[in-house]
């Protein structure tokens, strides 16, 4: 079906008192008393009241504005009808840079957009957001890439580049000492996270970065005009800005406000609730993977959404807890009348806490509802004690972990905890590195407090490896999939298995159900199941290169992304092309 244009009322925006020109580099909210502890004082000499007045609303009802859709719970089913069941993503240029016309079917456009492409795609008011590296800054003459991340805005309708925020690799000058970080040259591996007029991201230099959905083409809304800076990193002359750039609103770099180490990727899509952006912090673990370098620093994060204001976290000291990193997206649901936000712990623990309802003068630290040890005694016992956590890496000269899933021991939670009718699922699982391993998939009662780990249970399945993904649930069925490619499919009530189905391929991916369908990206192709309660196949599609992330439906559409290209798959649709990264 088409795509109706919009007619959107260009924001208002106003920056009221203080200083607007804030220096973009410097600790913006929380000095430090001492190295390495957080002090919840608040910068005195520092204050933004930013205000934006919007005339309209621009998402769209088919949209899919963040990171598990409009869906705060983050349940991973999209109600679009008229998917295709496969689609042939073309042949790619001899240049690499985009798909020969004619040889594509149902597919709308598909447009080249890095390298590695981490960051699931999000759409909202006639627009993509994606999130890559900036490998394809060749043709940019002001810039070179960095190894760094970029986030793309693409029209919805052809796949043309409108803007794009370039983050330049974070170096070790701006890290704390013993910092293991952006080795992996992975970009930005989050979901931008669309409210209205403005897109929120957790940037690949463990930035929270507020941008203009239109960037520059309409003017700097401001308040923050350091774009040119931006791009180009600390110490390095200025760029001048252009329309194709992004308009940053504000920035809130987690390193310098809160303290913490991150730690190989930042990595979270932050969820926005109204005036509140939530994120875990990507606190990690050292070089040697042997401590935390700032184990006082916080996990969890509450921003103000329109001036970046840090406004809660929490005071649960995990760093001295975690194994490896930070990286679970938090999720948020009702229960019993209160608003609870979710987050998956580095120490193998789910979190409950009360959503913010007012935004504070000063920051406060986060109320605790609830905690659920996610590692039952076997999985972080042996004989009586602690089993070391990277004895389970199948790297190690010593590991025990031979790779065939079989390996028990503590696990962490990278997946996003699921919401859904009044209860929480929630899985354990490790870098897909350290290889696969015993996982373990949870259903928990939510409206219970304090320690719930035996209280809360309502069921648990142990058949499922260790996995990164989180979960979909569509008509009384789970379905979930681990690390060695295997889909489950569970009795949503019980945690009763109905199937399991092989992909055969390395699998990160979250499911998603759409249309009758499971749409799964593995570490070979995408993969097409039938939701119901048999397992059937329906087709396999090759992309040539792995599909780490999540695909997405909005709008009649299906947006599917390689480590390379992202298809806007659509039922009969003529190629129109799409513009290629130069």
């Amino acid at each position: 079906m088409p795509l109706q244009a919009l007619r959107l009322v260009p924001a208002l925006a106003a920056c009221l008192g203080g200083d607007n020109q804030v220096g973009y580099f410097k600790a913006m909210q929380f000095p430090f008393k001492e190295v390495g502890r957080f002090s919840l004082r608040p910068h005195a000499g520092w204050a933004v009241v930013f205000m934006v007045i919007a005339a309209g609303v621009g998402s769209r009802a088919g949209d899919w504005p963040q990171w598990g859709g409009p869906d705060p719970g983050r349940n991973m089913v999209s109600g679009e009808t008229g998917l295709p069941v496969f689609f042939r993503p073309g042949v790619k240029s001899a240049q690499g840079s985009g798909i020969v016309s004619g040889s594509t079917e149902h597919v709308r456009w598909a447009v080249r957009l890095g390298s590695y492409l981490y960051g699931n795609p999000t759409v909202s008011a006639g627009r993509v957001f994606v999130g890559t590296d900036d490998s394809i800054l060749r043709g940019d003459t002001r810039l070179r890439p960095t190894k760094g991340g970029m986030v793309q805005c693409l029209d919805e309708a052809t796949g043309e580049v409108r803007w794009r925020l370039r983050t330049p690799n974070r170096g070790e000058d701006r890290l704390p000492p013993g910092a293991h970080y952006g080795q992996q040259h992975c970009g930005t591996c989050s979901s931008p996270a669309v409210a209205g007029r403005r897109a929120y991201v957790l940037s690949s230099a463990c930035e929270v970065v507020c941008l203009d959905v239109d960037g520059l083409a309409n003017g700097n809304d401001g308040p923050f005009r350091d774009e040119g800076r931006y791009l180009v990193g600390p110490g390095k002359r200025p760029v001048p800005v252009q329309p194709g750039d992004a308009d940053i609103v504000w920035v809130c770099d987690l390193v310098d406000a809160l303290g913490v180490c991150p730690h190989d990727v930042a990595s979270c899509s932050v969820l926005v609730d109204g005036r509140f952006v939530y994120t875990v912090t990507s606190n990690g673990v050292d070089g040697p993977h042997a401590k935390c370098p700032r184990p006082d620093a916080p996990s969890f994060v509450a921003l103000d959404a329109e001036t970046g204001r840090v406004l809660a976290t929490d005071a649960e000291g995990m760093g001295r807890r975690l194994w490896h990193c930070l990286w679970a997206p938090p999720s948020l649901g009702t229960v019993n009348g209160r608003r609870l936000v979710f987050f998956g712990g580095g120490d193998g623990v789910c979190y409950a806490f009360e959503a913010l309802t007012d935004v504070p003068r000063e920051p406060v630290l986060l109320k605790k509802v609830w905690h659920y040890d996610c590692n039952p005694p076997e999985y972080r016992l042996r004989d009586g004690k602690p089993i070391p956590y990277y004895a389970g890496d199948k790297r190690k000269a010593n590991s025990a972990n031979k790779n065939d899933g079989l390996y028990l021991g503590p696990s962490q939670i990278i997946a996003t905890p699921v919401f859904h009718d009044g209860r929480l699922y929630v899985a354990i699982g490790q870098d897909p590195m350290h290889g696969r391993g015993r996982g373990l998939l949870h259903c928990i009662d939510p409206s219970k407090t304090g320690d719930i780990t035996r209280t809360g249970r309502v069921w648990s399945y142990d058949g499922i490896e260790r996995t990164m993904a989180s979960v979909a649930i569509a008509d009384g069925r789970l379905y979930a999939a681990d690390l060695s490619g295997r889909v489950h499919c569970l009795d949503v009530a019980t945690g009763r298995p109905l199937w399991t189905h092989d992909l055969k391929a390395e699998t990160w991916a979250t499911p998603l159900v759409a249309d009758g369908k499971i749409y799964v990206g593995t570490k070979s192709r995408l993969m097409v199941l039938a939701a119901g309660p048999e397992p059937r196949e329906l087709a396999r599609i090759s992309l040539g290169a792995p599909a780490y992330g999540t695909p997405v439906a909005a709008n009649g559409t299906l947006f599917v992304a390689s480590q390379q290209y992202l298809w806007a798959a659509q039922q009969d649709a003529r190629f129109t092309g799409g513009m290629p990264g130069s």
